[in-house]
């Protein structure tokens, strides 16, 4: 019989639909303007807020097309999938600079089809077309840092 790997404890409960929309919007994020994903986010249920190191604000035209992406990658239904892999065993595009120091020699590893791969023990959705829908509510600028106001549709 296998036993379950032990991993860190988690320290909240997010809501699955919000959260998986965060990886995907990481990983967009990172496409669009080249930037780290985030290390600032706070989702909820109701809305949900991340920020990102950006030189300049992007425009009207661009916060647009994050959110047409966004609903883009939704509607494919990619698989939400997870591993278990040791701290030598890390896949190729895999950064850890989010995980805290304590964190155990085993890691989990979410995948969202070819699209996002990071390490992460929260809670996700099995599909991105369970979330239905993605819709940015608010942005703003100020000294390098973009945040954007996020809301989802299940």
């Amino acid at each position: 019989m296998e036993q379950e790997p032990i991993l860190n404890e988690h320290n909240k409960q997010e809501y699955e639909p919000a959260h998986t929309a965060e990886h995907l919007l990481n990983q967009t994020m990172i496409r669009m303007f080249g930037c780290e994903r985030s290390k600032n986010a706070h989702i909820e249920r109701k809305k949900s807020k991340i920020n990102y190191n950006l030189s300049s604000c992007p425009t009207p035209e661009q916060v647009a097309e994050i959110e047409r992406r966004m609903n883009e990658l939704i509607q494919q239904d990619l698989p939400v999938t997870f591993e278990f892999v040791t701290r030598d065993n890390i896949p190729e595009g895999v950064v850890l600079d989010k995980l805290p120091e304590d964190a155990s020699e085993t890691l989990r590893i979410v995948r969202i089809g070819d699209y996002d791969i990071c390490a992460c023990i929260g809670s996700h959705v099995k599909s991105t077309k369970e979330i239905e829908s993605f819709k940015i509510t608010s942005t703003s600028y100020n000294e390098g840092s973009f945040r954007i106001v996020y809301k989802v549709k299940v």
